[in-house]
């Protein structure tokens, strides 16, 4: 029999217990349920009233945690809305897919007239064709003459909508009883569908919190460091933050291997510089978990490496991501800024992109100026460059896409690395700023990012 798949699609905005029950309903029914957060909407502008990387979060932490239950981000991350005939196209080769409705979008279906047959692209042509799971709440009247050909009940229990957690935020009013405690915490944390702008930072308390700890114990310092911690040492399905010990690299590897996790990251430095940890000292002197931090929430990059055979392979880097010569010759690059060709050859040992936490590492290096914890940027650096003579680095917007081609592959091959990673021989890298990744960084109030900064900035 092939694997019955549930296409459970909506705008989540944002996702509440009513939600995560649907979920978990379907998992009882179906082989695997999809849980697809739509992108922009014009016919629903309210999609955009939060930005998408929050949003993802918010979708991970309240349904990642589901057994059965796997969240698909990728309409947040092309800044698309993929209607259903392209959902039934992509998943039709994985099994039999059910596209989960709402019993208001049939009604009428009879006649001709329900939502699918009038609104959606080909809805007509689905409705013969595709199959639907349909939703039916607690005393709703529904015909069976308005039902697709090939239909399922599915009956719910948990009422509630997104508008009423929405309207109950901008007012103030508590809302324990619609929202997990995580995602209530992480609204409450960036003031989301309450200010018209989130943050990117807040301040807020450890206390009491349950840590999941990563660490190299075959390592002397780190094992002495984590034999000193207090607190309630869990798995990580069971945990509020993600404790590393050890230098920047375990940091990155922890971010790379649990961002979908969307737990904070709080790490203690056991290597040398520690720019993404806070001090043994600082943690020493208070009792741990700390009791005044500081949250960040730090944007991350979205890349795509180009093979040799033309295959593109993706992935997400925190820090930075380049190219370099993986020969004795220089590189020959193109480098192209938003579809436009800014530079024709770039001759170099390499070219790098960066976020603002990034910037303080190879980036800096190379001579570019660091970035601030909070500036809306990222930048683009080139290695040791050749020609055009003066040129050394570029400050991006966060909308901009950047592309960076071998000119001469077959003589000048390129190796590419993310976060330190190799990605192996390619041709090209394009990167942009994700729109659905992130990663919740944690500091000791006295030891913020943006401290760190300065003193880089000033000297220090």
């Amino acid at each position: 029999m092939p694997k019955r798949i549930a296409i459970f699609g909506g705008s989540f905005n944002p996702p509440g217990n009513h939600h995560a029950a649907i979920a978990t309903r379907l998992t009882q029914l179906f082989d695997e349920v999809r849980v697809i957060p739509c992108g922009p909407r014009p016919d629903k502008p309210v999609t955009g009233s939060v930005p998408a990387v929050y949003r993802a979060a918010l979708a991970d932490i309240v349904f990642g945690c589901l057994p059965g239950v796997i969240v698909d981000l990728f309409d947040f991350e092309q800044d698309s809305f993929t209607r259903n005939y392209q959902l039934q196209q992509r998943f039709e080769t994985q099994g039999e897919v059910w596209h989960v409705v709402g019993a208001d979008l049939v009604a009428g279906g009879s006649r001709g007239a329900s939502m699918i047959q009038r609104t959606w692209e080909r809805g007509a042509e689905l409705w013969q064709q595709a199959n639907f799971a349909v939703l039916k709440r607690p005393g709703y009247t529904l015909s069976d003459d308005d039902l697709p050909p090939h239909s399922q009940i599915v009956e719910l229990v948990v009422e509630g909508s997104s508008t009423m957690i929405r309207d109950h935020l901008v007012h103030g009013q508590p809302v324990n009883d619609l929202v997990p405690p995580r995602a209530q915490a992480y609204m409450a944390r960036y003031g989301l569908y309450r200010a018209p702008v989130p943050g990117t930072w807040a301040r807020g308390t450890l206390d009491d919190a349950k840590y999941f700890l990563q660490a190299d114990q075959a390592i002397p310092k780190v094992k002495t460091l984590c034999d000193s911690l207090d607190g309630a040492h869990v798995r990580a399905e069971d945990a509020d933050f993600i404790n590393v010990v050890g230098g920047d690299g375990a940091m990155l590897r922890s971010i790379r291997e649990h961002w979908r996790a969307r737990l904070p990251f709080f790490g203690i430095n056991a290597g040398h510089l520690g720019f993404l940890l806070n001090p043994p000292e600082q943690v020493a002197a208070h009792a741990f978990p700390p009791c005044d931090v500081i949250f960040r929430q730090m944007p991350m990059l979205f890349l795509e490496v180009e093979d040799e055979q033309g295959r593109r392979h993706s992935a997400h880097g925190f820090n930075d991501a380049w190219v370099e010569r993986a020969t004795s010759q220089s590189a020959w690059l193109e480098i192209t800024v938003n579809h436009v060709k800014r530079i024709p050859k770039l001759v170099c040992d390499g070219a790098l992109v960066a976020t603002a936490a990034g910037s303080t590492a190879y980036a800096r290096s190379m001579g570019a100026a660091p970035l601030l914890a909070d500036t809306p940027a990222w930048l683009l650096v080139g290695s040791n460059v050749l020609q055009p003579a003066h040129w050394r680095s570029a400050l991006l917007s966060p909308d901009t896409t950047v592309e960076i081609r071998n000119i001469d592959p077959e003589h000048r091959p390129l190796q590419a690395f993310v976060d330190g990673q190799s990605m192996g021989r390619v041709v090209a890298l394009h990167a942009r700023m994700s729109r659905s990744a992130a990663a919740e960084l944690v500091f000791c109030a006295g030891h913020d990012m943006a401290e760190k900064i300065a003193a880089i900035q000033f000297g220090a």
